[in-house]
């Protein structure tokens, strides 16, 4: 197909030859390029998906500015690269979809989001949990109504590994269900809390972060990167959600549940046959007794496709149309990152609430 974008992929390890597959089989897409620091990979994309001899592997990201008619860049490399990255990839003209979070710092993600409207550049990132289909069906549900007065939310997300060196399990594995509960409610929080405990790694004097601007863990209640977080999260109109994270717990679950008056939504990801069930439930009362009434559970029908092909399509209509993401533009996972920082906060002062701006 003639008039394709011409995309690059940057970091094929775990998620990046995801990324870089879905782009391979997209109608509107021609990559050109691959970078990745580790030549053996290189070579392992290059025999697993058969890429033709004019595609350029290479080691070095400055090498893609010889590659000619670039458009975008799809970037999947650890977030302390993703500032210097991103920005340079901006400042060249390219659109970028990167992976997340966006960056480990909120100041660099205002940046990077206020450089790529400078240049008139999509900045999109790869809230992959936000284009799947029992996402975007709950989110439906939950604004239609149906749940009655919305009471609090519940989250768990636990398995074995793998353990992080550069972030905890709160920067690894909060930003899915935030983002859930943000979009399913239409809100973000405006008060949060962590509590976190470590066993694995417990240096507290680690650093992560890009150049000058760099998150540091200070010693505190919970040292080191914590295997263990709790996390409370307060919105506008008093709805809490409670979020359990851990990398240590071989009981993998990937469970997120909003509790209405009406009934229950749960997002069940571990659920093949059913990801996605309203429970209706709710109590009449008779004299000084509560008596369940209305009890159903419905398994709801959802659209087919994976979700990180919705996430690659997307980016392509947004460059195509020159219009940002309405699902996870970079000012979304600016919000996360913002997020996530002061509930590092509260996690280093043993889970004290942070209160962020109400918008």
């Amino acid at each position: 197909m003639t008039n394709q974008i011409k995309i690059a992929v940057i970091g094929v390890g775990r998620w990046g030859v995801h990324l870089l597959r879905n782009f391979l089989a997209h109608p509107q897409v021609n990559v050109v390029a691959v970078v990745d620091p580790h030549p053996e990979r290189l070579a392992v994309v290059r025999q697993q998906f058969n890429l033709d001899e004019n595609v350029v592997l290479t080691t070095q990201w400055q090498d893609l500015k010889k590659v000619p008619g670039l458009i975008g860049v799809a970037i999947a490399t650890p977030a302390t690269t993703h500032y210097v990255l991103i920005k340079d990839a901006l400042q060249q003209g390219y659109h970028v979809l990167a992976e997340k979070p966006l960056t480990l710092n909120p100041v660099e993600c205002r940046e990077l989001c206020q450089l790529a409207e400078q240049h008139h550049l999509i900045l999109m990132v790869d809230q992959t949990y936000l284009f799947h289909p029992a996402v975007e069906a709950g989110k439906t549900v939950v604004q239609a109504g149906k749940l009655g007065d919305l009471r609090y939310g519940y989250a768990t997300r636990t398995h074995l590994g793998p353990v992080r060196q550069d972030v905890d399990a709160l920067w690894d594995l909060a930003i899915h269900d935030i983002a859930i509960f943000n979009a399913w409610l239409g809100q973000i929080p405006v008060k949060v809390q962590a509590t976190g405990t470590v066993w694995l790694q417990e240096d507290g004097s680690r650093e992560w972060g890009v150049g000058s601007r760099k998150l540091t863990r200070s010693p505190s209640l919970t040292q080191g990167l914590a295997d263990l977080v709790w996390l409370t999260l307060t919105y506008p109109d008093g709805f809490q959600a409670y979020i359990h994270l851990c990398w240590l717990n071989p009981d993998k679950q990937r469970r997120l549940g909003i509790v209405g008056s009406l009934g229950s939504l749960i997002f069940d990801e571990m659920s093949l046959s059913s990801p996605l069930t309203l429970m209706s439930g709710e109590f009449q009362q008779e004299g000084n007794q509560f008596i369940p009434v209305n009890q159903r559970q419905i398994v709801l029908e959802l659209e087919t496709g994976e979700p990180l092909q919705r996430v690659c399509s997307s980016f392509v209509v947004s460059i195509l149309k020159n219009t940002p993401s309405e699902v996870s533009s970079g000012w979304v996972g600016t919000e996360l990152v913002e997020i996530l920082a002061a509930l590092t906060v509260s996690l280093e002062q043993g889970g004290k609430p942070v209160f962020l701006n109400a918008r």
